[in-house]
């Protein structure tokens, strides 16, 4: 079987020699696109440069010290459209991007790109980006986030990035890229039919459309072939050439100078005119999706044959040849000088030390704090943010309304809060919760958006990039799965995967769990979060009632705003207006709010020493959250009546669990009983039956540790919901089960906002 990566090595030098070149599809001359002879030479050089990194890698994966031989060959010409725009223009990259790494590293002085992507191929813990984690391209200098290999998840946060550098200067702030930056953002053709690629360049056309500055170059590099799926012919063309806001531009990727000059148009279009634009650039693949990719067995000999003919170095090599740059035996002599450089390095890396521990390959998972200031907010000022509640600030308010006003003072405090989701401006939200807001801080800053939770997300990522602190709203917890991605692949890996250098801070406001009546079944009922526990360093909040609602959003603001978390902030729908604990009428579950100079916050590095202890009973502990702590609160007056005195945990933050707090608080009980509403498979009552088995010590005696979970169902429509959820009745039978010793009475039962005798 033939060595292809050696036949397409060699290949180059014998056709360079031979004269045997592809025909020119274009009668560009450097001259007529703006390039001096030596800037030709460069960019070839760069092109390269990336082509022996790819054959490097490959004989380093054969010799065990390289692990991933994706590469860049047949998309060399990338290099063109890096030297077209500026190294300070964000830029969020695919896999077969090397050239355009290495002729961006060419724009800042210092760069040592060959060596640098050399330590990524070997997993070296030196490698300046990931730190050994995995093999990205990315730099902090140059201005290029690294982006792992999920199918398109980095379009949307390029286009949020893109909308966040206009915002910025409508809101005069000071962000992190510059006021007439440009994003630049490529996939391929395969890519380009995902529905993530698809939500985020529609999301940009309407945006576009309604003629909001959305500078950024969408580039489809376009190889025909997805593994072994081939992209229909023309396809490409005739979906994204007419898109409303979109201007799309085609240039042939095997040549350097169409490349570079069609970029430059859509470079003027981005940064002059604020317009996105989709750069169609055909290119083709060599050497196969991968290193361990057979692709003759999918793919014809002859086709395969043909591809290489076609070789961007080639085509690069024609140009510097007709145009009397270099001849044979320069180009050849560069190419020969090129590979022994890089074998020369990869020796050098090969012995680089690789990450070792468990605490190193972690390290990175939560990034590094910051300090950071807030705005003073004047009394004056506070009173006319909050004119229309004067009245109703010292009355005792429900869950929704104290959040509502929680982010009326943090977006004061806070000028780079920015807002975004469905229906959250002017109607503020579903429930009301974000009222008035948009009507405070404007449009800039409480944005309604099109329905799509991949764009929203995407959005938010993006903001953080430029310095935002966004507070995304997902509408309902179920409506979460249409782009858990975006958490899981994309905001959760970003500062693991640049050892710290990027981080997305911010705060996802979802309405959830369930219970939640006149309006519901599964997709507004959703009790399954299990999505968010697995990831790490993210952080989970649940508040069961107001006035923990307020401190724990600011301690969330504090966290994402400080230490550059990423934070999701669950409400539990059912309680945003219950009022009421044990009867109409008592008021229970209403507080005060606590203004910001009255509130003694707790530091952010204390979020696991934030569980909330009611009672002092000895009888049984009962741990819960959200709804199933309202109940749980129900349940401990009824048993409290017929004698069993309970203490009640209210987790509050349920990833990461204060393990510490809950062993030590469950400690004197020798009854345990969890109450988890979330699904019996998956839920958080599996994670605290372990943490109390592994917490009791040999030799003494065992607690009794009970669970009372949902059904592993989906929440029907109506009055059925009520039987796959637990029930305060359920509680307290429970709690008499496993207090079997003592009497109890026919009780009343209270049941979540209504009374029913049992």
């Amino acid at each position: 079987m033939l060595d292809r990566n050696l036949l397409v090595k060699e290949n180059f030098v014998k056709y360079v020699r031979e004269g045997k070149l592809p025909e020119s599809s274009s009668t560009l001359t450097p001259e007529a696109v703006g390039l001096s002879h030596e800037e030709v030479i460069d960019l070839f050089e760069s092109q390269v440069m990336s082509r022996h990194l790819d054959l490097q890698s490959r004989i380093m994966q054969k010799q065990g010290q390289s692990f991933y031989t994706i590469g860049s060959a047949g998309h060399e010409g990338n290099a063109a459209y890096a030297k077209a725009f500026r190294s300070d223009d964000m830029a969020f990259l695919h896999y077969r991007s090397g050239a355009f790494v290495i002729q961006r590293s060419k724009q800042v002085k210092g760069q040592t790109p060959l060596y640098d992507m050399l330590l990524s191929f070997a997993a070296s813990k030196d490698d300046p980006i990931s730190g050994g984690r995995h093999k990205v391209l990315g730099s902090k200098t140059l201005s290029i986030p690294p982006q792992t290999s999920t199918i398109a998840s980095h379009l949307p946060k390029a286009m949020g990035a893109a909308f966040s550098i206009d915002l910025a200067k409508r809101m005069k702030l000071a962000g992190e890229m510059p006021e007439d930056g440009v994003v630049i953002c490529n996939f391929g053709d395969a890519s380009s039919n995902h529905s993530t690629a698809q939500g985020a360049i529609n999301s940009t056309g309407w945006a576009a459309y309604q003629s909001i500055p959305m500078p950024i170059v969408y580039v489809c590099e376009d190889n025909g072939i997805g593994i072994s799926t081939s992209t229909p012919d023309g396809w490409v063309k005739a979906n994204f050439s007419n898109r409303a806001g979109l201007t799309y531009l085609y240039c042939d990727g095997l040549n350097l100078l169409d490349t570079y000059h069609t970029a430059k148009k859509a470079e003027l279009l981005a940064r002059k005119y604020r317009k996105p634009v989709f750069l169609h650039v055909k290119t083709i693949r060599l050497l196969g999706h991968a290193g361990s990719d057979a692709e003759f067995v999918y793919r014809p000999v002859a086709e395969i044959e043909a591809n290489e003919q076609q070789d961007p170095l080639l085509h690069s090599a024609r140009i510097l040849l007709d145009n009397n740059i270099l001849d044979a035996e320069q180009i050849i002599a560069l190419y020969q000088s090129v590979e022994q450089r890089i074998a020369a390095i990869a020796d050098i890396v090969a012995t680089k030390d690789r990450l070792a521990s468990p605490e190193e390959v972690m390290a990175s998972i939560i990034p590094p704090s910051r300090e950071m200031t807030t705005a003073n907010v004047s009394q004056a000022q506070r009173e006319q943010l909050f004119r229309h509640e004067k009245h109703n600030l010292s009355k005792k308010q429900h869950l929704a309304k104290l959040i509502n006003w929680a982010l009326m003072d943090l977006m004061a405090e806070h000028e780079n809060i920015v807002m975004c989701g469905e229906d959250i401006g002017k109607k503020g939200g579903v429930y009301n919760v974000t009222s008035k807001l948009c009507e405070r801080f404007g449009q800039n800053r409480v944005l309604n958006t099109l329905l799509d939770e991949q764009s929203i997300l995407g959005t938010a990522i993006g903001l953080a990039h430029n310095g935002f602190l966004p507070i995304p709203e997902i509408q309902f917890l179920a409506y979460v799965h249409n782009a858990e991605d975006q958490i899981r692949g994309e905001a959760a890996t970003l500062p693991f995967f640049s050892n710290g250098q990027y981080s997305n801070g911010m705060v996802i406001r979802i309405a959830g769990l369930a219970y939640q009546k006149g309006f519901g079944g599964h997709f507004h009922n959703d009790n399954s979060f299990a999505v968010f526990r697995d990831i790490p360093g993210l952080i989970l909040a649940c508040p069961s009632n107001g006035a923990d609602a307020v401190e724990m959003m600011r301690s969330c603001v504090r966290l994402a705003q400080e230490q550059q978390r990423l934070v999701v902030f669950l409400e539990p729908i059912a309680l945003y207006m219950t009022k009421d604990l044990h009867e109409e009428g008592d008021g229970l579950w209403t507080s005060e709010y606590v203004s910001p100079e009255q509130a003694k916050l707790t530091s952010g590095d204390d979020i696991n020493q934030k569980i909330s202890v009611y009672g002092e009973g000895k009888d049984l502990c009962i741990i819960s959250y959200g709804n199933g702590y309202y109940l749980s609160r129900q349940a401990e007056k009824i048993l409290a009546e017929q004698g069993i005195n309970c203490t009640v945990i209210d987790l509050r933050w349920l990833a990461p669990l204060d393990e510490k707090g809950i062993v030590k608080q469950v400690r004197g009980f020798d009854n345990v009983l969890i109450v988890d509403e979330c699904r019996k498979t998956g839920s958080v009552s599996e994670a605290l039956m372990t943490l109390i088995q592994e917490a009791q010590s040999a030799g003494k005696p065992q607690k009794r540790v009970r669970r009372i979970t949902a059904e592993d169902c989906f929440i029907p429509l109506g009055a059925a919901a009520y039987q796959v959820l637990p029930s305060n009745n359920e509680i307290v039978e429970t709690a008499k089960e496993m207090l079997s010793g003592i009497t109890i009475d026919p009780v009343v039962v209270l049941h979540h906002d209504n009374i029913e005798k049992v």
